[in-house]
């Protein structure tokens, strides 16, 4: 690791060691902001596995009940059933923060009624099914907010992570070393100083007698 260029001087060397106590605490708190990052991250994670096993649930029970609804009706019956839906989704998008992260919020909402067809004439098992794919509509929702929250969460873990191996296997070996190298040079010269001042001083004295 090569040391930084700088003059070996006392004011030098007590800037590097201002710069040093400030590196070292920039890497704790970056530290400690990378384990919150991490473990917000697994959470994330977590949620997202989740709610992703719950749509998938819901969505193949909603299948298989609208297997049976095509089996006790006709295709076209169906159709026309659902062909004109009195229901209307909308997504109200904002933002909240996590760990200094801009993370996006949607929030559901659903006016109207899926069932808007005659009961007379479509089976009843084809209530369960949309009423379960409405129960999803809110939840595929909530799972692209946990996606794209992972997404932005890695992206600042990776930043972060960047900068303390920085901080930690360049910037601080960097003045650890110019700090030694420092001390070094100038017990160099206070050796030279001394050696000098006693030459100085046996000179005087050998002049005196």
């Amino acid at each position: 690791m090569a040391v930084l260029k700088v003059n070996p001087n006392r004011m030098e060397l007590l800037n590097l060691r201002r710069r040093l106590a400030i590196a070292k605490r920039g890497h704790k708190l970056l530290k400690d902001k990378l384990d919150e990052l991490m473990k917000q991250f697994l959470n994330k994670v977590r949620e997202n596995q989740r709610l992703r096993k719950e749509i998938e649930e819901k969505l193949a029970k909603a299948y298989q009940i609208f297997a049976v609804a095509r089996s006790e009706s006709s295709a076209e019956i169906i159709e026309e059933a659902l062909f004109y839906p009195h229901m209307t989704t909308s997504v109200k998008i904002s933002e909240k923060r996590l760990m200094g992260i801009r993370v996006p919020e949607f929030e559901v909402e659903q006016e109207g009624t899926f069932d808007c067809y005659g009961l007379s004439t479509t089976p009843a098992v084809l209530d369960k099914a949309l009423f379960l794919l409405n129960e999803v509509v809110p939840i595929l929702i909530k799972l692209s907010e946990a996606e794209k929250a992972v997404e932005l969460i890695a992206v600042e873990i990776e930043k972060t992570r960047r900068r303390v191996n920085a901080l930690e296997h360049v910037l601080i070996p960097q003045l650890d070393e110019t700090i030694v190298y420092i001390n070094m040079k100038l017990d160099e010269a206070e050796r030279e100083n001394r050696t000098r001042l006693m030459k100085i001083k046996e000179m005087v004295s050998g002049g005196s007698v």
